[in-house]
């Protein structure tokens, strides 16, 4: 599939490549210095980048090239992308911007011509790149590289991306696979979800999208996918679709006849893009929630009563505890659900609320909440809650509401596939859009 030739490239060329900082060439040379394939320097005014040689045209290098990415001015991007055709080379990024986006459709146009012509694929123009950590490919200038994982994002926007990037590595939030389309002239949403749906490292594909060329053809393909597909729409607003148009040259619909759509396709709808990160985290780690039934574990009351009041207003059912889990529960606690095992908690106790719970599985999913108070070692209260969720087999969410002194806990937790959030509404805000 064509679509490999950007993703998993053998070699690549970045045509405008600098020796100056402050360049986008520049950028890329750099971050493609970890890139395992082959990388070749290409720019008619710069003897060497990084102590390494520099070619003025892509046709005088030796080797085959698999990717050409494009960091020139906008007037010689056609000369380039003929030069990347006449070379064979079989997919070409436009990083260049100044195309559609910028009133010049004429110009956009004769570089899709030129590819046809080629028989080759175009990303872009006005593009951030791509990436793909399994071979610790980051052709973005973004500042930092993301950390690897199994999510997956295709966006219109690129430089979102260098703001997920970071919140990556924040938040540990691991990435697969990053697509950004710019101007999408050529490749576009409904190919790269095709692509991302085959991709043994996905599990859940985020979607930034301005505007859809083709919506009935984007639905046919979300509804096919077996991947949880989550749709980040921005352009809601009049003055939103407006700066669409300048963005990308996409002119943005009715907010809600795309989200309507979305939802009949099956995609999961974001109404911002911390929800979209936050179901996205979700997604990459457990299944969907089956049932409104839900208990909650908590060492504290009052932040019990936030993710109860959180819930139900998601529409949840804090259930009823039956008399036979009540009696199994060790003596220090609320006598309801939520089950309060109190402040001194350690991890014993909680142990013993979660092998009550398992013998009687009456609930199709838990909340797990912790505050990090002196008595209890979170990071094995984590490890019990790891236990508890391999035996019952049903969503077990955590919410360690901490930061420096819950940060071993919740890494215990994610590389154990249970999710972990530091607020209330943030997990009842994750549970109630997969319920939806």
């Amino acid at each position: 599939m064509v679509l490999e030739s950007f993703l998993n490239p053998r070699s690549i060329a970045i045509i405008g490549a600098s020796s100056k900082p402050g360049k986008v060439g520049y950028a890329l040379a750099k971050k493609l210095q970890a890139f395992q394939g082959e990388v070749f320097f290409v720019n008619k005014n710069c003897g060497s980048i990084f102590g390494r040689g520099v070619v003025p045209s892509v046709l005088e290098i030796k080797e085959d090239v698999d990717l050409g990415i494009i960091a020139v001015p906008a007037v010689a991007v056609p000369q380039v992308v003929e030069e990347c055709g006449r070379k064979g080379i079989r997919a070409v990024i436009v990083i260049s911007a100044g195309f559609a986006e910028a009133g010049n459709v004429r110009k956009q146009r004769e570089l899709v011509g030129i590819a046809k012509k080629f028989r080759m694929r175009l990303l872009g123009p006005n593009c951030f790149g791509v990436v793909n950590t399994s071979l610790n490919l980051d052709a973005t200038f973004a500042r930092l590289s993301p950390m690897k994982g199994s999510v997956s994002l295709v966006s219109q926007s690129g430089a979102l991306w260098s703001t997920i990037a970071e919140y990556s590595r924040a938040e540990r939030l691991g990435f697969g696979k990053v697509v950004t389309l710019g101007d999408a002239a050529d490749v576009d949403f409904c190919e790269v979800i095709e692509y991302l749906e085959r991709d043994k490292q996905t599990r859940v594909i985020v979607l930034y999208i301005e505007a859809l060329s083709d919506g009935r053809k984007f639905m046919r393909v979300v509804q096919k996918c077996k991947k949880p597909v989550i749709a980040l729409k921005a352009g809601k607003s009049d003055a939103g679709m407006r700066a669409a148009l300048s963005h990308t040259g996409s002119l943005a619909g009715s907010y809600e006849v795309y989200k309507a759509a979305f939802k009949q396709s099956g995609a999961l709808v974001a109404e911002s893009l911390s929800e979209a990160l936050d179901v996205a985290r979700y997604c990459s780690l457990q299944s969907f929630v089956s049932g409104k039934r839900v208990v909650v574990v908590t060492n504290a009351g009052g932040p019990g009563i936030l993710v109860v009041d959180a819930l139900r207003e998601s529409g949840f059912e804090i259930v009823a505890l039956p008399r036979k889990v009540k009696e199994k529960l060790p003596k220090a606690w609320s006598g309801n659900n939520p089950i309060d095992v109190l402040g001194d908690a350690d991890e014993l106790r909680y142990r013993l609320v979660f092998e009550a719970l398992a013998e009687n599985v009456f609930f199709d999913g838990v909340v797990v909440v912790l505050t990090p108070q002196f008595m209890v070692d979170p990071e094995r209260v984590a490890r019990e809650v790891v236990i508890f969720s391999k035996k019952v087999r049903k969503p077990v969410v955590c919410c360690f509401m901490g930061f420096e002194s819950v940060e071993s806990a919740r890494e215990v937790l994610e590389k154990n596939n249970v999710p972990c959030f530091f607020d209330p509404e943030r997990v009842a805000r994750v549970l109630g859009k997969l319920k939806e």
